[in-house]
């Protein structure tokens, strides 16, 4: 049997917009993987113009915490992956998946099974004992009403018996299952709760989701989802079941590769726009290009983009695009940034008067740092007040004919132009006097400057400073 599936080229023949969800379980943080797959069905939706919507998978109630739902908010909303309308609760659902198991029941597609857990568990342990195979076929299948006991029960849907089940995948081509191995899947328990395999697929129609993309361990759900599809007569969705990511190390990737919360890494200080560049990049191409915005990856997404071979999370090739996309940020949206991040790591937020500073040399400090940890220690010589402490590397360049040479320097940086050309110029004159090059004298001049050895220029810093403030720092390193 076919199944009733919609191709990617059928899907846009239709006149329904395209359709996509991201439907993550509130039992834990956002990881990457989910991360992942939350951004290919948001570039999806926004780049066939349709909509993407966000459910929360919360049917499992002794897991599912509102801690966990709220921080897989916070990490859609860092990523920058809104979401259209509210998002959804599965379980303030769960009237409707039981009317639709009542329904495919009262057309026959599905029947009372009054088996009991124990029974079944019995049959499967001898069936295991005799190695032959577990699959269990309930006797009520076709047991007329007027044979049914007066017992609890649970609905199953009749999956059939012969042929073959083809899954239509968008990323792993067709995928064939013999109907001989699926089983009557219960949608309704004997308590009368709906099986997660029903929820999605009543979600999922009702929501008028038009493609499923999502982790290829998922792959084996679609055939059984397909049950339900098919009993109630419904199109099922595309199909787009993307590989896994590996650690580096080639094994699926788990706690044993470090942070694995979308929270943490923004908590580490890595921008959005970087990681969202990079989660694009796992599994997905557009030729050779690393590097690429949102409008960029949005026209150029699709689902014929996606690798069947499982991606392999690399943390320096994130800090590599990590620090273009700090390099090509909007100083003012850079500064903002900064100042969630902080918030995120627990550190004390900026005042109005530093992140103005900051803004102001944000030129010459967003070049070359790959995260924003990175770059306040570049900023450390706007941010920090007088006197200067250097730190220890900083302190051994102000030795005594250091400290000489920079009270010397004073007076040809009073009366000064304050640009660039000319403070070069005057700083290299009284470098050469003593028989040094431009280099040597920098080392003290940043000590004094920033009171540490990683930072901009030295005549960025000055610049960004302004005379009165360089001149006395200068003055204190000296003295």
């Amino acid at each position: 049997m076919l199944s009733k599936t919609l191709t990617p080229e059928t899907a846009a023949m239709t006149d329904h917009p395209v359709v996509t969800r991201f439907a993550p379980s509130p039992t834990g943080y956002l990881h990457i993987g989910g991360a992942r797959t939350a951004l290919f069905n948001w570039l999806y939706a926004r780049a066939k113009g349709g909509k993407f919507l966000l459910r929360i998978e919360d049917t499992d109630r002794a897991r599912s915490t509102p801690e966990a739902t709220e921080a897989i908010y916070r990490g859609m909303r860092w990523l920058g992956l809104d979401w259209d309308g509210e998002a959804i609760s599965q379980f303030e659902r769960r009237e409707r998946h039981a009317e639709v198991a009542r329904e495919m029941l009262a057309s026959g597609r599905a029947y009372k099974c009054f088996s009991t857990p124990e029974e079944i568990d019995a049959f499967r342990e001898k069936a295991r004992a005799e190695g032959r195979s577990t699959l269990f076929r309930s006797p009520w299948r076709d047991t007329p009403n007027a044979e049914h006991p007066d017992a609890p029960y649970a609905i199953r849907v009749k999956a059939p018996r012969d042929g073959e089940t083809v899954i239509r995948d968008a990323v792993q081509g067709d995928v064939t299952i013999r109907n001989d191995q699926l089983d009557d899947m219960i949608v309704l328990r004997s308590d009368g709760t709906p099986v997660y395999m029903l929820a999605v697929v009543v979600d999922d129609h009702d929501m008028g989701v038009t493609h499923v993309i999502r982790g290829d361990d998922h792959l084996n759900n679609a055939a059984r989802q397909m049950l339900v599809y098919n009993a109630m007569g419904w199109d099922a969705p595309v199909w787009a079941h993307i590989p896994l990511i590996h650690g580096e190390d080639g094994k699926k990737l788990s706690k044993r590769h470090g942070a694995l919360g979308v929270g943490e890494w923004q908590a580490e200080g890595y921008p959005a726009a970087g990681m969202r560049n990079y989660l694009a990049r796992l599994g997905w191409g557009h030729g050779d290009d690393e590097f690429f915005t949102d409008e960029q990856a949005i026209e150029w997404f699709d689902l014929d983009g996606i690798k069947k071979a499982p991606a392999r999370f690399d943390t320096k090739k994130l800090a590599n695009l990590s620090g273009q996309h700090i390099a090509a940020a909007d100083d003012a949206a850079l500064v903002a940034e900064i100042r969630a991040f902080l918030a995120a790591s627990g550190q004390s937020d900026l005042s109005e008067a530093e992140a103005e500073a900051l803004q102001t040399a944000m030129y010459c400090l967003k070049d070359r740092a790959r995260t924003f940890p990175e770059l306040i220690e570049k900023a450390h010589f706007v941010l920090a007040q007088r006197l200067i402490e250097p730190d220890e590397r900083s302190a051994k360049m102000l030795d005594t004919v250091s400290r000489g040479i920079l009270s010397e320097l004073t007076p040809h940086l009073q009366n000064a132009s304050w640009d660039r050309d000319t403070l070069e110029g005057v700083v290299t004159t009284v470098a050469e006097a003593h028989g040094l090059k431009l280099g040597k004298l920098a080392g003290p001049l940043r000590a004094a400057l920033a009171g540490r050895s990683v930072s901009p220029s030295v005549f960025d810093m000055m610049l960004v400073l302004g005379r009165e403030e360089s001149l006395l720092r200068i003055e204190d390193a000296a003295a």
